[in-house]
């Protein structure tokens, strides 16, 4: 299966706070329970510089991957993926525009990698800045 293309923009400075929805061919939910995931924004493709590195191990201030949707407010079974950058690491953006992909990885001695995302990220610019 080929990566599904989700291009969106980042607004600097502001809490990034969406989800997606990984569901099978009859439209039911894909359970995420013994999944982790992970996801990278770069320059553009095979760039050596990382922008910012998101993963089902999340920071302290929430940032990363919610295998429970966005806010964790659903159960890994819904399939939902929350995707978090709080607002001081989106303040640190200074890229126009850049490129990701989102991957989710099951098990551990053989895992299983499958890309469920890939597309561009704008990022528009702040005009007011504030101390995080």
């Amino acid at each position: 299966m080929a990566a599904g293309k989700y291009s969106f923009a980042i607004e600097q400075g502001s809490t990034v706070d969406f989800e997606i929805a990984y569901k099978d061919s009859a439209g039911e939910p894909i359970d995420l329970t013994d999944y982790q995931a992970r996801m990278q924004i770069r320059p553009s493709k095979g760039s050596e510089t990382v922008y910012i590195t998101l993963s089902s191990s999340l920071a302290a201030d929430g940032t990363g991957l919610h295998m429970s949707g966005s806010g964790d407010v659903n159960p890994p079974t819904s399939g939902t993926i929350g995707i978090y950058i709080d607002a001081a690491s989106s303040s640190a953006f200074t890229f126009n525009e850049a490129v990701y992909d989102l991957e989710i990885v099951t098990g551990s001695t053989y895992p299983v990698v499958t890309r469920l995302l890939e597309g561009s990220i704008r990022l528009i610019q702040e005009v007011t800045e504030g101390n995080y």
